[in-house]
């Protein structure tokens, strides 16, 4: 078992993951996406102001709405999956007999777990999607970068606190590990988001039309790391049974 053997199969579940996440984005977050783009062009209309789209279109960056909701939301659905589906693939080759007596397969699923809540979970509950016409573009700057930071920030704590547990697991006991990892991630991270600024520009966007806007989008986070942590895991797991057999045959025929 190899990185190279991880890798692609991260890749093909990932390409898979990026297409069941486009499908939940465009039959569940689109609809409330062209609500929210209809609300921006009323208010923008009583305003008698631009909205975004029209800024686009005279900067001669207007891409069609139809292109937006098909062909640009599955080109970038697939390169995301692509991208976690590698990444999370060449992390779990590396924790390979690193996270005591676990098997790959296992270890794969722990990753992923991680994985989803680390990048997308906590990062979500601070920092939640907005619809187009919620947020003032004067600050989006700013916004984007507290949002990396914070996933950052997630990302390195639970580096840390995996590595607490590994070592606790191994010198007293797995559940003093297990526990004591997610209690250093918590704490921390319950810290760090007090700290973070908070971004508080809803306005009189409708309450209700925000939050299924942002339920579609942790559904769409959803599948596309349960479609990675489900899939390769499984796909590890079928490999390292292949690999066991293979090597079982080969200390079987060199004993006769």
């Amino acid at each position: 078992m190899t990185a190279r053997n991880f890798l692609v199969r991260g890749l093909l579940i990932g390409l898979l993951a990026g297409f069941a996440s486009f499908l939940v984005a465009h039959q569940v977050g689109e609809p409330h996406v062209e609500r929210a783009i209809a609300l921006e062009e009323a208010n923008a209309a009583a305003a008698d102001e631009p909205t975004h789209a029209d800024e686009h279109a005279d900067e001669g960056t207007s891409v069609s709405r139809p292109n937006q909701r098909t062909w640009g939301l599955l080109t970038g659905t697939l390169a995301v999956g692509l991208a976690v589906g590698g990444l999370v693939a060449l992390v779990a080759a590396g924790t390979v007999g690193r996270l005591g007596r676990l098997s790959p397969g296992q270890s794969t699923a722990v990753v992923s777990l991680v994985g989803f809540v680390a990048v997308a979970l906590v990062p979500f509950l601070k920092y939640p999607a907005t619809p187009p016409a919620v947020g003032s573009g004067d600050t989006i700057g700013d916004r984007t970068s507290w949002f990396f930071g914070f996933v950052l920030i997630s990302v390195a704590v639970a580096a840390l606190a995996s590595l607490l547990a590994v070592r606790l697991a191994a010198d007293v006991s797995t559940y003093v590990g297990v526990v004591s990892g997610a209690g250093l991630y918590l704490v921390v991270m319950v810290a760090a988001g007090l700290l973070m600024p908070t971004v508080n520009e809803v306005g009189d966007f409708p309450a209700d039309e925000l939050w299924f806007f942002r339920r579609a989008s942790l559904l769409t986070l959803v599948a596309l790391w349960g479609v990675i942590g489900v899939g390769l895991t499984g796909l590890v797991a079928r490999l390292h049974g292949q690999t066991s057999a293979v090597r079982a045959r080969r200390e079987l025929a060199a004993s006769l």
